[in-house]
């Protein structure tokens, strides 16, 4: 019984330095390799804080915090931080979509005017100049694997989503689209659209008779246990988001921030309307949920959320050949990897040679001096400590 004892007690004494030292752990097995690889940013204000998380497909190996959630207040990072993940919400749109092309209901090479009758007879930009611009049909109608590829000609965003990305409602954004003639013929290039994957989320709303917001929880999030995952943070929620940081004066030290795409309080359902291509919240946890299920076929914890055709859907090169850019159905993808980043520097990858996941969580409106360099020495760590079997 006493040497029980004193082994909680050590423990304890462990968690408690952990924590001292900006480590938190929510159960996984804490190393201070990870947190230690970026602590010489946080030293020289090149970057706030971080949340560093890595796993495999079965389980959550480390999960660190390093630096600051709130600088001014010196309020130190913690493991169940909250951030903003921007474009990360693509490849968690896609995976939604993917359940009804799973269901039979919808199907990737179908034309999106099958499903949003207001594209019908949208054209693509012919010639343009200062002086005009000649519009002809398009050789084939957008696919909804256009959208998801980046491959449909849409723009990045139309003239309505100013100045945030989230004042309207998603019908009338992706109305807007539909009278928005397309850059290029489809298929012939890429161009990164959050318009093709918003409109991707109003065709899972039109085909499932419900918002979109109300289907990804029920069809994924809470499947996959992602309860910290919104497009509203709670009163609760909001208080653990970690501030976002720019670079100060001269590109020296680091100037507090809000998230120019989105609309303030961040808690308002009444102003502020979900963005499939970039309006999610998240934690590491959450994200490391997502990706676990993807490594493991499209299920996990027993719970079948996508098929492993699917996933393979997802996860693979849809770009065509001979375009330098690779990406999959909301992922960028490589010959081993697949991930997302975000517009303040989050991001997630699958490691599909070393069976790894890599979550990187942070807050920047860019980086001063070397502060670009944290996630790289986060990801050496992180090999280094577990790739190897070490732990």
């Amino acid at each position: 019984m006493i040497r029980r004892n004193l082994r909680l007690l050590a423990t304890l004494a462990m968690m408690l330095s952990a924590l001292g030292r900006g480590v938190a752990t929510l159960g996984a097995e804490p190393s201070g390799e990870l947190a230690a690889s970026v602590q010489p940013f946080v030293d020289r204000q090149e970057l706030a804080g971080a949340v560093m998380l890595v796993a495999d497909k079965d389980k959550v190996l480390c999960v660190e915090a390093a630096g600051w959630a709130d600088m001014a207040a010196k309020k130190p990072m913690q493991a169940d931080s909250l951030f903003w993940i921007a474009s990360q919400s693509k490849p968690i749109t896609a995976a939604a979509l993917m359940i009804l092309v799973d269901e039979g209901e919808v199907r990737l090479d179908d034309p999106v005017e099958k499903y949003l009758p207001e594209f019908r007879g949208q054209m693509v930009v012919a010639e343009k100049d200062a002086e005009h611009v000649l519009l002809r049909r398009p050789k084939h109608p957008i696919t909804v694997r256009n959208v998801l590829s980046h491959t449909s000609g849409l723009p990045f965003k139309s003239g309505i989503e100013e100045p945030t990305l989230d004042l309207y409602p998603l019908a009338a954004r992706v109305r807007s689209y539909a009278m928005t003639p397309l850059d290029f013929e489809p298929d012939s290039k890429y161009q990164y659209s959050n318009e093709g994957i918003n409109a991707a989320g109003r065709i899972i709303e039109v085909v499932a008779g419900m918002t979109f917001e109300k289907f990804l929880d029920e069809r994924l999030l809470r499947p996959l246990g992602m309860n910290d995952t919104t497009f509203w943070p709670d009163d609760a929620q909001a208080a653990r988001i970690a501030k976002a940081y720019k670079p100060g004066a001269g590109n020296r030290g680091l100037e507090e921030t809000k998230i120019g795409q989105l609309y303030y309080p961040l808690t308002d359902r009444r102003e502020r309307f979900p963005m499939p291509a970039g309006g999610l919240f998240s934690t590491a946890r959450d994200v490391a949920r997502f990706y676990q299920m993807l490594l493991n076929g499209g299920q996990l914890d027993g719970k079948r959320v996508l098929s492993e055709a699917a996933v393979k859907e997802l996860t693979s090169r849809q770009t065509p050949p001979g375009l330098k850019d690779s990406y999959g159905l909301g992922f960028s993808v490589g010959p081993d990897n697949f991930g997302h980043g975000g517009a303040l520097a989050t991001n997630a990858t699958a490691d599909t040679k070393r069976g790894l996941i890599f979550v990187w969580l942070v807050q920047h409106a860019g980086f001063p001096g070397e502060g670009g360099k944290s996630q790289d020495a986060f990801r050496r760590a992180a090999i280094e400590a577990f790739a190897a079997g070490k732990k």
